[in-house]
This record gives C-alpha cells, sequence and structure tokens, in this order.
C-alpha cells in the first residue's frame, strides 16, 4: 500500500497509510514497529477508515534523534496527523507503545477521542517483557536473510504456539531489510537510548492515564503468555473498568497479531460500541 506523508511542527516529514471510509480509527504501532503491524487485522475491518502512522525514525518517516522519541513527542505527532486529515476525532487502537501512546492523549486531547484499544499493555509494564526488549531494540539480527531468521523466530518467541510458517516469513520482512550484509532493522538505532532513558530514575504511575480513558468505549486484548502485560494488571484494570471489552488471546505473548477470533471479536465488539454512542459519521474539522 501506497504511503503519504506530512510535516510536523519541527519540519520532520512524517509517514502514514490511509485506506478505507467510515470509522477513523487510528492504529498505532509496538516500540519498533510501523503501519504494517496492522496488515493482518486491516482485511477484516469493514466500514472502516484505517490510518496506520510510521512513528518518527521508524518506517518510512524521517529520523530525528533520540531525544525525540518519545511517548510525549508521538502522541503530539499523532494530533498532528489527525489534524492535517481534518479528523475531529478518532479512535485509537494503540498496540504496545502505541497503547501508551493512546492512553496520553486520554489526558492530553480526550475530547478527540472516540474511543480505546489496548493491545497487551496497561499501566503496569513488567520487568521481564521490559528486559526481553532491552536485549534486542536498536540492534540488528545475527540471522543473514528474511528465510533464515523466519525459520528461527518459533524458538526465538516463546509463549507463541500454532503460528504458521507463512506468518514468520511475513513478519521478517515487516521488520527487517534485507541486504548484501545480511539484514537490519528498518528504524534508527539511536532509538535504544531514548528507550533506556525512559526507564531510567524513578517509575511513573501510569495507572491516571488509563484512568482518563474512564467512560470512553475502551477494549484491551491480552496474549495469554504475555510478559509486558501480566495477569495482577489486568485483573486490576478490568476492576477499575468493568465496562471494558476484554479478551484474552490463547497461544500467544506479546504481542496478539490481531487477526486471531478472540482479538478480532473484542475488536468488532468495541467498534459497534462507538458506533452506537453516535460516531458512525464523525465530523471533520473545518480547514479554513
Amino acid at each position: 500500500m501506497t504511503q503519504s506523508h506530512f510535516i510536523a511542527a519541527d519540519g520532520a516529514r512524517l509517514a502514514f497509510r490511509d485506506q478505507g471510509a467510515g470509522l477513523p480509527v487510528i492504529a498505532l504501532a509496538g516500540l519498533t514497529r510501523t503501519g504494517e503491524d496492522f496488515d493482518y487485522l486491516a482485511p477484516h475491518l469493514a466500514d472502516v477508515r484505517l490510518i496506520r502512522p510510521d512513528y518518527r525514525g521508524r518506517g518510512g518517516s524521517d529520523w530525528t534523534g533520540a531525544a525525540s522519541y518519545t511517548v510525549p513527542q508521538e502522541a503530539h505527532d499523532v494530533v498532528a496527523l489527525m489534524d492535517h486529515l481534518g479528523l475531529e476525532k478518532a479512535a485509537i487502537l494503540g498496540t504496545s507503545r502505541g497503547g501508551l501512546i493512546g492512553m496520553l492523549m486520554a489526558v492530553m486531547v480526550r475530547d478527540r477521542m472516540l474511543g480505546l484499544c489496548l493491545n497487551d499493555v496497561g499501566p503496569v509494564i513488567e520487568k521481564a517483557g521490559l528486559e526481553r526488549i532491552f536485549d534486542y531494540v536498536g540492534r540488528n539480527p545475527r540471522a543473514k536473510s528474511y528465510d533464515e531468521l523466519a525459520a528461527q523466530l518459533p524458538g526465538l518467541m516463546p509463549g507463541f504456539a500454532n503460528v504458521p510458517a507463512s506468518r514468520w516469513a511475513d513478519e521478517v520482512r515487516h521488520h527487517y531489510i534485507e541486504g548484501p550484509k545480511g539484514l537490519r532493522i528498518n528504524y534508527d538505532p539511536t532509538l535504544r537510548e531514548a528507550f533506556l532513558a525512559a526507564f531510567q530514575g524513578e517509575e511513573v504511575d501510569l495507572w491516571p492515564l488509563f484512568d482518563a480513558a474512564k467512560g470512553m468505549p475502551t477494549c484491551l486484548i491480552r496474549g495469554q503468555n504475555s510478559d509486558l502485560l501480566g495477569p495482577v494488571t489486568t485483573k486490576e484494570m478490568q476492576t477499575r473498568r468493568p465496562d471494558m471489552i476484554f479478551a484474552e488471546v490463547p497461544d500467544r505473548a506479546h504481542i496478539p497479531f490481531l487477526d486471531e477470533p478472540e482479538a478480532l471479536s473484542a475488536i468488532k465488539a468495541w467498534l459497534r460500541q462507538i458506533e452506537d454512542n453516535g460516531a458512525t459519521k464523525p465530523r471533520a474539522l473545518s480547514l479554513k
């Protein structure tokens, strides 16, 4: 699918994909990922306008340096994209890092959100999941080809089962670039510096961000074997939001692909809830 671009306030050229018509859903990818994260979900969404940005420093967007790779900056970039597209409101579907951005947006620009769906992320990030990310972020894989890495992924991804080989083949092509010297990441390596810096110092309480979404249609999807979103946090989220749609996806760790039956059922229920709230025909912003 062809990418489009817009220019952020600081002059950065940021990429996005925009397809379909209907309810606007902005799909926000994981830390090192791009809008291609949602290739598996997209064919299952009818009557939805699916908008998929690449964060700065990732995919087709400009590299702007470690200091700019922060959740607040990325949230501001999402709002800027909404302004660029003339969207008054949109639903936010956030995978991992994207969910943190979505929760922050519930504080920053709640009035512009139709709903929030979180894919395997919450206000408490488990240490085991963080340490696993520390190990690989910003580093090229040792595998020298797509085929080599795809063959290795089942052993490198504990907690995943019943994943066809074709899915692993798609995954390596989404997240790496194959060249004469092997595979390299498709994002700015200095993202590693930004990520490590974000988790140094005192722990930040993220529960107020989650609580800010109270009252809007909210959905939580968890991989049954996730090492990033723990069962205790999940239970507390459900306690605070008994109205929240919830699905746990078997044979998945961090992160579900979102085309699993459990995930699809939850996402479609969330979209129906948004439509029932009167958001079937969202108004556009005036661009005058």
